[in-house]
């Protein structure tokens, strides 16, 4: 189960994190709406790339996993409040909250 919750984060984290670093024109259109700028959405792509590398290396070291999955954690609760203060609906505040679940998962399989 633990594999199976590291590969859906660095999946879906490795491919957001780099279109957050590339600025690429969803990503920009994403943090204009959120009133983030381009840099400060930049800012949470290298965070997500550093949690990917921490849920990776979470194998060998469990706690820098567990510190990754808890970073994801709170990301994913700060999108969650972004996206219900933009009313963005109600499946753009659920879903972050959902991934963070998996996050939570993650960090509990490796204690």
């Amino acid at each position: 189960m633990t594999i199976a919750l590291a590969i859906v984060l660095i999946a879906m984290f490795g491919v957001l994190g780099a279109a957050k670093l590339a600025a690429v024109p969803a990503m920009r259109d994403a943090a204009a709406h959120l009133g983030l700028t381009v840099g400060h959405y930049r800012v949470l792509g290298a965070l997500e790339i550093a949690a990917v590398a921490g849920v990776a290396i979470g194998f060998v070291v469990p706690v820098l996993g567990i510190a990754a999955a808890c970073g994801l954690v709170l990301l994913m609760l700060g999108a969650a409040g972004f996206h219900a203060v933009h009313q963005d609906g109600v499946l753009r505040v659920v879903i972050p909250l959902l991934v963070a679940a998996v996050a939570a998962a993650y960090a509990a399989a490796l204690i």
